[in-house]
């Protein structure tokens, strides 16, 4: 008789990773190059440097190192929330009658509740080595605000933290547990930016967006001495330090003699899933596996299924360099949906070369079915997941039920990157029937395109 998993598996310290996995290194194709907003040409590493620290504006433009060492005082800090456990999901596999094998990585062990404390530290670290007195950032469910906000408690450096307004009226306690730790949290689109208040001049009722929050962020930075702006997604860095995940992940999949046919993630900007599959794409990419990739998204914002492939600004006020990616435009508004860390109009230029050279899968989910999804799991799992980290719940679950119709036994890997107690508004939303799905038309996401930048370096 097969010896039977265990349903929690955590690595001991000597078993962690201490280096980063750099995906870029394996990419025949690389991601396009960033351009500066002002020439549309490719950007130097100086050109970072009022934006970002300098060691990471030299990490978001190494495309070559395959493993950076992890600084040792990043590692201790991770000791006191990683390993992070793989979870064998068998009471959602018996609820779902499938004879495949679900596990989950659960990254939700922090007061962030979420993953994004991985690359929090690391940006922290780097801008105090580097002698600076504060951040500025953007948030959007606040799992990013809250994490960055630990950081910079634990490194004395000052923090503003702009948040998407819809989510600062919706999740009022993120902003408490960010004050908590010393952060400023400033609702976006506001008053204290040029940028800022051009954008409510324009649409005095926005509820705002990342691209709104990001602008803000960069102004605040860029203008205040000893300041650099650090962002919890989409760049090259970020998905860098997000890999200790999917690290984490392979070797405990190793110990337990398991590898993934199906490795699904949720997609807003693409920090979590390019941290979950970037060793096993790495294997897909050197040709030692074929694993299935799958990339999940909000049908209200769907970056991958219905974007432009395309250079586009970060940010709405358009300051940011440009980066070559799947977009919607920097103008999109996304629907006011509940899974605020996946308003985000576009997506990581490493995971967008992926999709594009077919690498990997994506979908787009309506939140009703995201609901369903993660209300099921929670009854099972006993784990309240966050509506972000629902939707790749959602895609693991439909899978399942394929294996159950097909018979066929597949190991499925998904991210369970954040929990869902801030989000009970959204809860009580499904609960009562009154959760709307909304999905763009294609004259919507026209708008978005048709103020797309006309360039693109590979002509």
């Amino acid at each position: 008789m097969a010896k039977k998993v265990p349903h929690r598996l955590y690595l001991t310290e000597d078993q962690m990773p201490k280096q980063w996995y750099n995906l870029r290194a394996d990419m025949k194709i690389k991601p396009d190059p960033l351009l500066n907003p002002a020439t549309f040409k490719p950007v130097n590493i100086e050109e970072l440097y009022p934006v970002f620290c300098k060691a990471l504006a030299a990490q978001e433009m190494d495309n070559t190192t395959r493993y950076i060492d992890i600084p040792e005082e990043i590692q201790d800090f991770y000791k006191m929330y990683r390993p992070s456990p793989l979870i064998r999901a068998y009471n959602l596999e018996k609820a779902l009658k499938t004879p495949a094998k679900i596990y989950y990585k659960y990254e939700g062990n922090n007061t962030s509740g979420s993953h994004k404390l991985n690359s929090a530290i690391a940006q922290a670290y780097y801008a105090k080595e580097q002698g600076l007195t504060g951040l500025t950032t953007e948030t959007g469910a606040g799992q990013w605000g809250t994490a960055l906000a630990e950081a910079c408690a634990f490194y004395n450096l000052d923090l503003t933290v702009y948040m998407v307004k819809v989510s600062y009226e919706q999740k009022p306690f993120r902003k408490t547990v960010m004050e908590t730790f010393d952060a400023k949290v400033i609702p976006s689109p506001s008053n204290t930016t040029k940028v800022g208040k051009a954008i409510l001049e324009n649409d005095p009722n926005t509820g705002g967006s990342l691209g709104c929050a990001i602008s803000e962020a960069i102004e605040k930075a860029v203008s205040t001495p000893g300041y650099r702006y650090v962002l919890g997604s989409v760049l090259n860095q970020v998905v860098l330090h997000q890999s200790i995940i999917g690290l984490e992940s392979k070797i405990a999949m190793e110990l337990l003699d398991e590898y993934p046919d199906v490795v699904i993630g949720c997609a807003g900007g693409g920090s979590n899933l390019g941290g979950l599959i970037a060793p096993f794409m790495q294997d897909k990419l050197t040709g030692k596996a074929t694993p299935r990739i799958v990339a999940v998204e909000p049908a209200s914002c769907p970056s991958f299924t219905r974007g432009k492939y395309a250079y586009d600004f970060c940010d709405t006020g358009r300051v940011t360099p440009l980066a070559k990616m799947y977009t919607l435009g920097a103008s999109f508004m996304p629907s006011a949906n509940h899974a605020g860390g996946l308003r985000y109009h576009g997506m990581s230029p490493i995971l967008s070369r992926l999709y594009h050279d077919g690498f990997m899968e994506a979908v787009a989910v309506e939140q009703t079915k995201v609901f369903e999804a993660a209300v099921l799991f929670a009854k099972q799992e006993t784990i309240l997941p966050a509506p972000e980290s629902a939707h790749a719940i959602r895609a693991a679950i439909d899978e399942a039920i394929l294996c159950r119709e097909t018979g066929e036994a597949k190991t499925i890997l998904f991210g369970l990157t954040g929990t869902g107690y801030f989000d009970m508004t959204a809860y009580n939303s499904y609960l009562t029937n009154t959760m709307k799905d909304y999905v763009p038309t294609d004259e919507d996401l026209q708008k978005g395109f048709d103020q797309l930048p006309r360039v693109d370096i590979n002509g």
